[in-house]
């Protein structure tokens, strides 16, 4: 006989929430397991297939935060979780010796912060947030520079990791961010003379924000928004 909500029992797409945090988490990889296994669509997905929908998803969970919509960010995390158990399912099924599931995810993340934060974990005292920060950014490069001893690599640089794909205000803010902690000369972000004028000026205002401390490309957006309903308002009024 079929539940109220229409599953059978024992069925992993069964509603209901234990009570516990996080089990609700395991009735979702069941979920997907299953999904993975006999629906069609599912099944032939690839990281890269789905590559688009994680990025889609984060800008959805970004703008349902923008807009202060509680209830849609609920949902527009719940897709980037989606996105996130979907790389994993794929990744668990690979033969060659890279596969990892959801738990090696989960494990990763948790022994990290558990790393990174010493003052929690450790008997490291902190006098604020601005310590906690730097010692963040010191255990990340001390973590990088051990990961290329052991894999008897060149010292690495500090800008090694920055996705160079991201928007490009991100992208100035993040290496701008990453060179400037690890102590470079505020002189190298003058590219006057280098670049075009526009795209001098551009690096400049980031530095601006930076030492201003604000993120330029989530201040930019929110000028975006406003440029946005001022031109919805200058429809109506025409």
């Amino acid at each position: 006989m079929l539940k109220p909500d229409g599953t059978a029992p024992g069925d992993p797409a069964a509603a209901g929430n234990t009570g516990n945090a996080g089990s609700s988490l395991l009735r979702l990889v069941a979920i997907m397991d299953r999904l993975r296994r006999e629906c069609p669509w599912d099944a032939k997905q690839t990281h890269e297939s789905l590559a688009p929908h994680l990025l889609e998803e984060t800008y959805e969970a970004l703008a349902a935060i923008e807009e202060n919509d509680r209830a849609a960010l609920r949902d527009e995390l719940g897709d980037v979780l989606l996105q996130v158990l979907f790389h994993a399912r794929v990744a668990a099924e690979r033969t060659d010796g890279t596969g990892f599931a959801i738990d090696d995810v989960a494990d990763g993340i948790a022994d990290k912060l558990v790393r990174r934060h010493p003052h929690v974990f450790g008997d490291v005292s902190v006098s604020g947030p601005d310590e906690v920060k730097r010692n963040w950014d010191q255990i990340k490069a001390a973590e990088r520079a051990a990961a290329r001893a052991a894999a008897g690599e060149e010292p690495g640089s500090v800008l090694d990791g920055v996705p160079m794909g991201q928007p490009a205000l991100a992208l100035a803010a993040q290496l701008q961010r990453r060179a400037f902690n690890a102590g470079a000369p505020a002189d190298l972000a003058d590219l006057a003379g280098v670049v075009s004028g526009v795209g001098a000026d551009l690096f400049a205002l980031v530095a601006r924000a930076r030492a201003a401390g604000v993120d330029p490309e989530l201040e930019l957006r929110q000028a975006a928004r406003v440029f946005r309903d001022r031109v919805r308002s200058w429809e109506r009024a025409g």
